[in-house]
């Protein structure tokens, strides 16, 4: 199976990513870590693509976590399963505050061998804070996954909507059931 999990940042995809993938015995794989590089760089998009194509063939089966919306003619092609993540602003602000927060605190390396960290400065005293990203794409994310659910070039793609955690639990329910 072919799962790409996509939503607003601090939506929780990456958590509800790591859980279908351990339940359903799959790689997991992160589309920031194919991006960032050190010093908060990102990777241009003809080696991200060269990249993503590579992570994505190297197994029959994968839960993708992330939108990178420009990605999408090659994470679709073959996707099975498209997650849209939509909890409320609400939630998913609070969510994202204390993730940072957290990750602000520990100085925990987000992706490996990149050294790059969130800090209490970037987070809430920056043009680059996560959560002004947050806030400034929540509503449009939603219009575009919205309108892609009724795009017939993605017909071929059974999209599911989760916007509650009873409604995660029994999608993984429903996936362990079809192994």
């Amino acid at each position: 199976m072919k799962i790409n999990l996509v939503g607003t940042s601090g939506s929780g995809k990456s958590t509800l990513a790591r859980r279908i993938a351990a339940e359903l015995a799959l790689p997991c794989i992160e589309m920031d870590t194919l991006y960032w590089r050190p010093d908060w760089q990102g990777t241009p998009d003809d080696v991200l693509f060269a990249r993503l194509e590579a992570a994505l063939s190297a197994t029959p089966g994968w839960v993708l976590d992330g939108n990178y919306n420009r990605t999408r003619p090659i994470k679709w092609r073959h996707v099975d399963l498209v997650v849209w993540v939509d909890y409320g602003l609400a939630r998913t602000l609070r969510q994202a505050v204390t993730r940072a927060v957290k990750r602000a605190w520990t100085q925990q390396e987000l992706w490996p061998g990149t050294g790059n960290r969130e800090s209490f400065r970037r987070t809430f005293f920056s043009r680059e804070s996560i959560l002004l990203w947050t806030i400034k794409t929540w509503r449009s994310n939603r219009a575009r996954y919205e309108s892609d659910m009724q795009n017939p070039a993605f017909a071929h793609i059974r999209f599911v909507r989760i916007t509650s955690r009873q409604q995660a639990d029994a999608l993984i329910a429903e996936l362990r059931a079809t192994l």
